[in-house]
């Protein structure tokens, strides 16, 4: 989670609400310095290098990130004749990134006619994240999408009954889960793989990948599709869930202490994909850099 996307404060569907008098606005943006230096590479070139990023929270979206004009290489920015309209933002000017011997069209933006009250965005532009080779925070490579300052994860060893079933067939059943507290998610429940009969596990084509824990692989469980997953070489922060499987309530039948586990609205995952397909070797090379 993060302020503005899922059930943050900002999201359309927030879990909580602010205590004020009147009715908020049914979007709200926010900008805010980074205070960290980031870094983009392309074309096996550092195209930009800044101190002065402006992180933009939009409902519903990942946090993006506005690099100064000024920052950015010379000649990287090639003007192109696409422009489109952001409803909050106004007209936006797409551009082709050139560095090196390669080129991507439609792969950065700026916002030209920007309100008074956007002036924070003025004069900056943003970098298409699939379309790049990478983003560093420093010396350190970021892969997924930009970092949220506000995204936090806690895991807990807990004693509760969970217990897995797909019709008749329990799946798993375990008295040793971990729970997993994601900002803005619903708690995520980690079995230990002794504690699940893996025979009903068929593995599932495509993975997805989290900034915060790691690249995810899913399984089949008989005609429920995608109904868990598992890091299995999780981020070293979440290392306790490595190897473990999670089960989604909406897919498969979960009972926590005897009560069937059903997410809320807004609760569910909203897959961000893997970033320029990578593999496990690719995102595990990354975390030991």
């Amino acid at each position: 989670m993060g302020l503005s996307w899922q059930q943050g404060p900002l999201a359309p569907a927030a879990v909580g609400r602010f205590l004020v008098p009147d009715a908020l606005p049914d979007r709200m943006l926010f900008a805010e310095p980074l205070r960290r230096r980031m870094r983009v590479r392309f074309g096996d070139t550092w195209i930009v290098d800044s101190e002065d990023v402006v992180l933009l929270h939009e409902p519903g979206r990942y946090p993006v990130a506005y690099f100064p004009l000024g920052d950015v290489t010379a000649d990287v920015l090639q003007p192109g004749e696409r422009t489109t309209r952001h409803r909050d933002l106004g007209t936006t000017a797409w551009y082709t990134v050139r560095a090196g011997t390669q080129s991507r069209p439609r792969a950065a933006w700026q916002h030209t006619e920007l309100p008074d009250y956007a002036g924070d965005l003025k004069g900056r532009v943003a970098f298409a994240w699939r379309a790049m080779e990478a983003f560093y925070e420093e010396d350190e490579r970021i892969v997924g999408h930009a970092a949220d300052s506000y995204h936090r994860i806690d895991i807990r060893s807990t004693s509760r009954h969970l217990v897995v079933r797909s019709g008749d067939r329990v799946v798993a059943d375990t008295i040793r889960p971990l729970v997993l507290y994601e900002s803005g998610f619903a708690p995520r429940w980690y079995v230990p793989r002794a504690d699940v009969d893996e025979s009903a596990l068929t593995p599932a084509e495509g993975q997805t990948f989290c900034p915060y824990k790691g690249l995810a692989s899913y399984y089949d469980i008989a005609d429920a599709h995608r109904a868990a997953w598992s890091y299995e070489d999780a981020w070293t922060e979440v290392r306790r869930v490595c190897g473990l499987v999670s089960f989604e309530p909406d897919e498969i039948e979960v009972l926590l202490d005897g009560i069937r586990l059903r997410l809320e609205p807004g609760q569910g995952v909203v897959s961000h994909g893997v970033d320029r397909n990578l593999g496990l070797d690719e995102t595990t090379a990354v975390r030991q850099a």
